[in-house]
């Protein structure tokens, strides 16, 4: 049974979705491929992103994994539809230090109430640098409307 195609808007929904996120561009996250239930996303590693020991710091790579998985999902919502993250679980497999690097994230389940994404990560050269699982809770529209404090 093969996927639908993305329209033009939902692949644009994306886009805008992770542009809207001021530390996604902090990072440099690109969207280098996009279909239902998919999504791969990449950054280039840089000096800023590593912690004393000379390696990429596993919070750069949560965040590039979150930001995969949440995209691969949000190909599949209605466009009134909103999630966010309630368990990300990483294994990290082997320190990165330079290139680019590649996390690739599919939809597992897509229940009523909760949504289950895996994600690969790979380095320049293909190496699996680290594997996620990843569950997202819908949200009503009025828990996704910012508070009303007046």
């Amino acid at each position: 049974m093969s996927k639908p195609e993305l329209t033009e808007t939902q692949r644009n929904r994306v886009e805008a979705a992770l542009s809207a996120v001021p530390f996604a561009r902090l990072l440099g996250i690109q969207v280098d491929s996009i279909e239902a239930g998919r999504a791969a996303l990449s950054l280039q590693i840089r000096d800023e992103f590593k912690q004393n020991n000379g390696v990429v710091h596993g919070g750069v790579i949560a965040a590039l994994i979150d930001s995969a998985t949440a995209s691969a999902i949000l190909t599949l919502l209605e466009p009134a539809e909103r999630t966010t993250t309630v368990d990300l679980t990483i294994s990290y497999l082997r320190p990165l230090v330079s290139g680019a690097v590649v996390a690739t994230a599919r939809v597992v389940r897509e229940g009523r109430r909760l949504i289950v994404a895996s994600a690969d990560l790979t380095d320049s050269a293909g190496n699996l640098a680290a594997t996620a699982l990843s569950t997202y809770i819908r949200l009503s529209r009025d828990a996704a409307s910012p508070p009303n404090n007046s």
